[in-house]
């Protein structure tokens, strides 16, 4: 890929810190009222086409400990009963969404997150397993992933974790730098995270990702090559690079984070560009916003022919027909409804006990938001946006994007836009830009952090 010349102003126009000034977020877009007895009714009506396939999210909310980056819904507990509480509402909430559905579904996709899954002790992912093959049919097919902290990871937690029928695992590396590792509040030997990774290689795992974030305090060009080059040399499947997001309005804590010792954007961005220089020199395909994966890997091959596709749980080959989410906070789409449960854990608890479904809001897309979503979909994984996709529901996007031609983002053609290698590296920020007035808003189509 050719170097790439992106002007300081177009990085300060892009800017994603919550700094003074910045431009209000836009408004909720799920206003309108959905309660849990619309959810029921939804999933009734998915019980009603058993031939609909199904992709099922966990949310495990729990950790030992609060990572001073972390933007996700999590719990700092020491309590193991506490944890065997929140099992004992989930086992209740799979047993509602069965009773609605129908037990013994089928399903396609299985992914645990968090929060830190293998936070669990043996007895507890043992549970866990057992209570959604209560009701749902896990498969040998079944692309059944977790994601793990290494420092809380054991062979024996591998070795049990690929007998529960887990295949992909994912490790959150972050970075490998020790001063990096400080000041982010989480410290994990490079020996660490390599002892792991060759643990589940010889357990067997399918596929093994790397969560790597770029944009962390005390990052520097020389210090991040190091992670990138102590990765690629173990040579994991899949590592997805995210930027840094802060949001200290909902995540206090990362006011512990000094934003003075945080990269300026124009470092930020050229960190970016070393992981993208540095993964394509080793054989690596980049796929979609900021992932990459071996060039023997499905989503690699998925993006060369031009059927990859998206969903909550990320870059997928066999998108499900509906997914479900289950645990506090846990988003899903269910038959054409976007849905989140109710974030607050203990306000999540109670609507179990009281047998209610969790629901904090949805939304049932139009065709048109449907159009909008796969327009925007259809750009991240293929470049690309035909204007057949956007016309009657994409249009002021389409001119806005049209605009960034002048800037070497995008080229104009008679039927469509086409992302260009330099705007390729601003894809993230092209997609979410102007939030505020750009009319796709992000929580009708699209549900995945990877946005």
């Amino acid at each position: 890929m050719m170097p790439v010349e992106i002007s300081p102003e177009l990085l300060t126009r892009f800017s994603r810190f919550d700094r003074p000034g910045m431009p209000p977020p836009a408004p909720d877009a799920w206003a309108e009222s959905f309660s849990g007895e619309d959810y029921c009714r939804t999933l009734k009506e998915v019980g009603r086409h058993p031939d609909e396939t199904l992709a099922l999210y966990l949310h495990i909310p729990f950790c030992p400990g609060r990572c001073l980056y972390c933007g996700c819904n999590t719990t700092v507990t020491h309590n193991s009963q506490r944890i065997d509480s929140y099992l004992d509402a989930l086992e209740r909430e799979v047993g509602m969404v069965g009773d609605a559905i129908g037990t013994g579904r089928d399903v396609l996709q299985l992914h645990v997150a968090g929060g830190t899954p293998n936070y669990l002790n043996d007895a507890q992912l043992t549970r866990l397993v057992e209570l959604v093959s209560s009701r749902f049919r896990i498969l040998p097919e079944t692309d059944a992933s977790i994601e793990c902290d290494p420092r809380r990871t054991s062979a024996g937690q591998l070795e049990l974790l690929h007998a529960l029928g887990f295949r992909r695992v994912t490790l959150g590396v972050q970075d490998l730098e020790p001063r990096v590792q400080r000041s982010i509040g989480r410290i994990q030997s490079i020996d660490l995270v390599r002892d792991v990774y060759w643990m589940a290689r010889e357990i067997g795992f399918d596929s093994i990702g790397f969560d790597l974030i770029y944009g962390l305090p005390e990052q520097t060009a020389a210090s991040f090559q190091s992670t990138l080059d102590a990765v690629i040399e173990m040579a994991p499947d899949r590592v997805a690079c995210f930027g840094y997001s802060r949001g200290t309005s909902l995540a206090m804590h990362q006011h512990a984070i000094d934003i003075h010792r945080l990269p300026d954007d124009m470092e930020r961005q050229r960190l970016f560009e070393q992981a993208v220089k540095s993964f394509l020199a080793s054989g690596y395909v980049w796929v979609g916003l900021d992932t990459f994966v071996l060039d023997t890997d499905e989503l690699a091959i998925a993006q060369d022919e031009g059927r990859l596709g998206h969903n909550c749980i990320g870059y997928t080959t066999m998108k499900a027909d509906n997914t479900i989410g289950l645990g506090t906070g846990a988003a899903g789409e269910v038959h054409g409804h976007c849905v989140q449960n109710e974030p607050n854990l203990a306000i999540w608890e109670a609507m179990i006990e009281r047998g209610e479904f969790p629901i904090a809001r949805g939304h049932l897309l139009n065709p048109t938001d449907r159009r909008r979503r796969e327009a925007i979909g259809y750009l991240i994984c293929n470049l690309e946006l035909p204007l057949e996709l956007a016309e009657g529901c994409f249009d002021e996007e389409y001119r806005r994007l049209a605009a960034y031609a002048s800037d070497g983002l995008v080229d104009v053609e008679d039927n469509k836009l086409r992302i260009t290698p330099t705007g390729r590296y601003l894809l993230r920020h092209l997609c979410t830009e102007h939030e505020a007035y750009f009319a796709w808003d992000r929580a009708r189509w699209h549900f995945s952090r990877s946005l």
